[in-house]
């Protein structure tokens, strides 16, 4: 079984965000979600590494 992460994200928030988009959140969509949030955080930090930073900038965000 893989590692639980520990969650990143504002549950309340993002419930009201979808919420906002006449969606229903799943049980399971906010761990789903702070999966993906991690897998970015864990690519930024590679690509300012990759370019000789320590500091993550908002483009190290960016895929395009």
């Amino acid at each position: 079984m893989a590692k639980k992460m520990e969650m990143v994200l504002v549950a309340s928030k993002v419930k009201a965000l979808i919420k906002a988009g006449k969606c229903n959140t799943s049980g399971d969509a906010l761990e789903g979600l702070n999966g993906v949030v991690h897998w970015y955080v864990q690519q930024a930090c590679k690509r300012a590494a990759a370019n000789g930073r320590k500091t993550v900038r908002s483009h190290d965000f960016c895929t395009g």
